[in-house]
């Protein structure tokens, strides 16, 4: 939407055109959108160049005060002339053909409307329009979760930001289905008063967080949950983990990998993960996960398509014959199994459904090439990093999660 110009926006159902003056003045962008308080937390690889103040308070609208010719100016023209001018003023239109319009708007252009008057206020905060939001990267200061969350949003993509006290203003449950605050910056309190609040979760990704045992047994409210990432997490007890896996029967991916974990979250995990789990990431545990552990979670879980044991010392190619009793079985991750040698590993090209084995670590380039051309039929160290449960993969500029894109996004701020 231009700052100086005149736009007109045409109904797709008539011939009539709509028009209105919208006036912006540079100098006020800062001050109209710092009151959400979000600013940008620099990222180094991406060497982006972001403002620091992009959105707009969602408050008790502010009461119009004259301005100078100087400043920022809304320029609305007086009912009569609007009218004479285009044959139909904006308040004679209906709420749905506003907020059809409004779908089409950016995140920063909605909160600008919303600065309108209270009817596009009240519109430009209809949860039809908040359906999906990626605050990546950003720094929330507090407040902002708890005025967004309960606008309805059920994707929140929110990874590597710093996030302030929520500050919640209703204790009503929130919509979310699918959020992603992996690799953040918040207070274990804070994360807390977030999951307390969600009941309908099916994906969510708490990737290297520190937890505790109530923010487990709040994930452990959504009985629904199919996708689950705490890797590299931290804070909670073996005894929380054991409630938290037999409260979601319904889980297809869980990653548990380098998590903080003693020999008996071990023993929690591989005996009460849930038995139709397709997707299995238990990597890193080195000398904790030992082959009775590998035996009791195959015999259970034999629907693994995908599985990633990598980094566990203790495991031998006497594990080899538990591979063989997965009939689903088609990824394997063994890298850095050091116990397993490359000989070994033509026994798994005997597994009819495996097509990508990874060995990274344990096999010479020289060994790499044989086995490769031993078994032709499966893809060899093609990739060095597991997708198991988590949102994001591949291009680091994707912004999905979990294959949805998020509509309202901040990922061309330099165009305010």
């Amino acid at each position: 939407m231009h700052r100086k110009h005149l736009q007109e926006i045409p109904d797709s159902g008539s011939n009539i055109n709509t028009s209105f003056t919208w006036g912006w003045h540079p100098s006020k962008t800062s001050e109209l959108l710092s009151g959400m308080g979000v600013s940008v937390l620099k990222d180094k690889l991406d060497n982006e160049n972001t403002p620091q103040e992009l959105l707009v308070s969602v408050g008790p609208p502010v009461k119009r005060q004259k301005v100078k010719d100087t400043e920022f100016a809304l320029a609305r023209p007086p009912r009569l002339l609007r009218e004479a001018a285009t044959g139909i003023s904006w308040d004679t239109l209906p709420d749905e053909l506003l907020l059809g319009i409004f779908s089409y708007l950016s995140l920063t252009d909605l909160l600008k409307i919303a600065q309108v008057c209270r009817r596009w206020r009240r519109l430009s905060l209809d949860e039809s329009l908040w359906q999906t939001l990626d605050l990546a990267g950003k720094n929330l200061l507090p407040g902002v979760i708890g005025q967004l969350l309960p606008l309805g949003i059920t994707a929140f993509r929110c990874p590597r930001s710093c996030i302030g006290d929520p500050l919640f203003k209703t204790s009503r449950p929130l919509r979310v289905q699918h959020m992603d605050l992996s690799n953040s910056t918040i207070e274990v309190a804070d994360l807390q008063s977030i999951l307390s609040r969600c009941q309908r979760l099916q994906n969510l990704s708490l990737e290297a967080l520190i937890l505790s045992d109530d923010i487990i047994k709040s994930i452990a409210q959504n009985s629904s949950l199919v996708r689950l990432n705490l890797s590299g997490c931290s804070g909670f007890s073996a005894e929380t983990l054991e409630v938290l896996l037999n409260s979601c029967p319904r889980l297809q991916e869980l990653n548990l990998a380098w998590c903080d974990f003693t020999a008996d979250h071990i023993k929690a995990a591989v005996h009460h993960i849930p038995s139709e789990i397709t997707q299995l990431n238990l990597s890193g545990y080195r000398q904790n996960l030992q082959m009775s552990d590998i035996k009791a979670l195959l015999e259970r879980c034999n629907s693994l398509i995908q599985l990633d044991l990598s980094d566990s010392v203790m495991l031998k190619p006497d594990c080899f014959q538990y591979f063989h009793q997965l009939p689903y079985l088609e990824h394997l991750s063994l890298s850095r199994c050091y116990q397993i040698p490359p000989a070994a590993l033509l026994e798994l090209g005997e597994i009819s459904t495996l097509k990508t084995l990874q060995v990274f670590g344990i096999v010479t380039p020289s060994s790499l090439q044989l086995l490769k051309a031993t078994l032709p039929r499966i893809k060899i160290n093609t990739s060095q990093f597991t997708t198991i449960a988590r949102p994001t993969f591949g291009c680091k500029k994707n912004q999905e999660i979990w294959g949805i894109q998020c509509r309202l996004n901040l990922k061309n701020p330099d165009s305010f």
